[in-house]
């Protein structure tokens, strides 16, 4: 087997050390849904559209009242003389009869401001899973560069062994040996540029996990070519698909549907309320001791205020839901559009590359290498053919990342896993 398909296979399967839990892409996904901080935070709304829900089905309390009046607390005395007192002593009950369906507009307000909230939710998630993926992608981007500059870095690193073996033996000049050197030590430094990108990944994937800062991180999946997408679904057809399964367009959908439900209370609030009491009242005088009761009736008088604010501002907002759902459907169209041009265009890339590049730049690379050792190229020859076979499969893994991360754009723009 060539050296060139034996990196492909690198490629395809990079093996996590002895011991490692490996990874995967959807268990990373799962953990980072779990674990997430900024999610975490976003299921928070749930409970408080909860709350919310246990407020809105609460009826308005009662009010209580306790008089006594007239008392001779500072000795005066009550008598028919003075003509003083009687004390008096009162309880009351006011009850408030709110009008307009108020009650039932505040729970269909509240409820509509719950299912927001899970839509929201579900679209925190897309955007999680859409970023933990493309996280993993790059973590398996820096990882195969790193074992492509490896290989290589090996490479040069025989070169430099044999050149230094045919100086000893007198076959080669001394300046030829000091190139090999040279060329060495600086792809050495491209190897320690490349792990330090692999630890950067790590790290960026490591918070998206919720994990602790060093804890390590195995991945078991590895770039590689993926499924195609069904050939009976065109842009259009999954721009369809987008506008059914999108929740933040869902999300949107339910706040027109809240800004009418506030609309409703808002001019249920609009109408006036009832306060009807009762009242117990005794009196104890000279005369003698009396019993009383008193009914009472009060209601605000519309005379300036009729919620004309409130009833405008949630007539606003329904206006302004309509159009934001316009501008989100145009965007999730853009989205779906640009996303499945991408897709096309680096499935096409990885498709040539593999086809046209693989064979010919390794086969090149062997041919210098072989011809430079029986002394019929030249040092720069092996380099430059060595630098081509360098560039081409550094070409190849981009282009499968870039395939990898075209998908997920793809599937989170859809909202649903429509190409694995």
């Amino acid at each position: 087997m060539s050296r060139v398909w034996w990196f492909v296979l690198v490629l395809y399967a990079c093996a996590a050390p002895a011991g490692a839990q490996s990874l995967t892409i959807a268990q990373a996904v799962e953990e980072a849904v779990q674990h997430n901080l900024a999610l975490m935070a976003e299921r928070s709304n749930l409970s408080i559209a909860d709350a919310q829900m246990v407020t809105a089905r609460l009826r308005p309390n009662p009010v209580f009242s306790f008089s006594a009046d007239h008392l001779d607390v500072l000795g005066t005395g009550f008598s028919a003389e003075n003509n003083g007192g009687p004390p008096e002593v009162a309880w009351r009950v006011d009850v408030p009869l709110e009008r307009g369906g108020k009650r039932d507009a505040r729970i269909a307000l509240a409820e509509t401001v719950h299912t927001i909230a899970e839509a929201q939710f579900a679209d925190a998630v897309r955007v999680l899973r859409q970023d933990v993926t493309l996280a993993c992608v790059d973590v398996m981007a820096a990882q195969a560069t790193h074992t492509l500059l490896a290989d290589n870095l090996r490479t040069y690193e025989d070169l430099v062994r044999v050149n230094r073996a045919r100086l000893t033996a007198g076959s080669i000049a001394p300046f030829e040996e000091t190139r090999s050197e040279v060329a060495m030590l600086q792809f050495r430094s491209t190897v320690v540029r490349a792990e330090l990108d692999l630890a950067a990944a790590t790290a960026r994937l490591r918070v998206l996990l919720g994990r602790p800062q060093g804890s390590p991180i195995e991945l078991a999946d590895a770039l590689s070519t993926a499924e195609q997408t069904p050939a009976d679904l065109e842009a259009g057809e999954l721009e369809q698909v987008a506008v059914r399964a999108r929740p933040d367009l869902r999300a949107l959908e339910l706040t027109e549907a809240r800004t009418v439900a506030d609309l409703r209370l808002q001019e249920a609030l609009g109408k006036i309320d009832y306060t009807v009491g009762a009242e117990y009242r005794r009196q104890q005088g000279v005369a003698g001791r009396s019993n009383s009761l008193g009914v009472f009736f009060s209601a605000p008088l519309p005379i300036s205020n009729r919620n004309q604010g409130e009833i405008a501002r949630a007539t606003a907002e329904h206006e302004q839901a309509e159009r934001q759902i316009a501008a989100r459907r145009a965007q999730i169209s853009a989205d779906v559009r640009s996303s499945y041009h991408e897709y096309a265009t680096t499935r096409d890339l990885v498709g040539s590359i593999q086809r046209d590049l693989l064979k010919p730049a390794s086969r090149a690379r062997d041919t210098s290498a072989y011809t430079y050792r029986a002394g019929g190229a030249t040092l720069l020859e092996l380099l430059d053919a060595q630098r081509a076979f360098n560039d081409t499969m550094q070409s190849y893994v981009d282009a499968q990342a870039s395939l990898r991360r075209a998908i997920t754009r793809l599937n989170a723009a859809i909202g649903s896993e429509v190409v694995k």
